[in-house]
């Protein structure tokens, strides 16, 4: 198998399996938009909204709205950059994190049921798999990549 057909075969297979345990995101009550916003602030650390718009790939004026709405229900709040005081930087509340860490719970919940059927050598080949994807996905100048 060639390079695009193992690229091929790995972007269905991710696209599915994200399908697959994005069933279980209903239960958090926020939209996929908001989990992920919430997700690059809990796990980026304090970010300005230009970061995270740019993270999210959408424009800041949308990413402003979506952080007033996260800042309303209480899962992030906005503190100033203490060397650019210029700077808001937008930061989870442990209301936010916790919410986020259930539903990352529910989701390798979905997942380890389909684990649990795998033969333990299919097991062991996943696992190893998921070591692999993890430092493929590292960028190209960090030292485990």
């Amino acid at each position: 198998m060639n390079n695009r057909q193992v690229a091929d075969r790995l972007h269905s297979a991710a696209v599915h399996l994200l399908r697959h345990v994005r069933t279980v995101d209903s239960k958090s009550g926020l939209t996929a938009s908001r989990l992920s916003a919430l997700s690059v602030i809990v796990f980026g650390g304090p970010i300005s909204i230009s970061e995270l718009a740019e993270a999210e790939q959408v424009r800041p004026p949308t990413i402003s709205r979506l952080v007033k709405e996260m800042e309303w229900e209480g899962l992030v709040s906005r503190q100033r950059d203490a060397q650019d005081r210029r700077v808001t930087r937008i930061r989870a509340t442990s209301k936010g994190r916790r919410l986020l860490f259930e539903g990352r719970e529910r989701r390798v919940a979905k997942l380890a049921e389909r684990v649990a059927r795998l033969s333990p050598e299919e097991r062991e080949r996943v696992a190893e798999a998921a070591a692999t994807l993890e430092r493929f996905s590292l960028p190209a100048d960090h030292p485990l990549s």
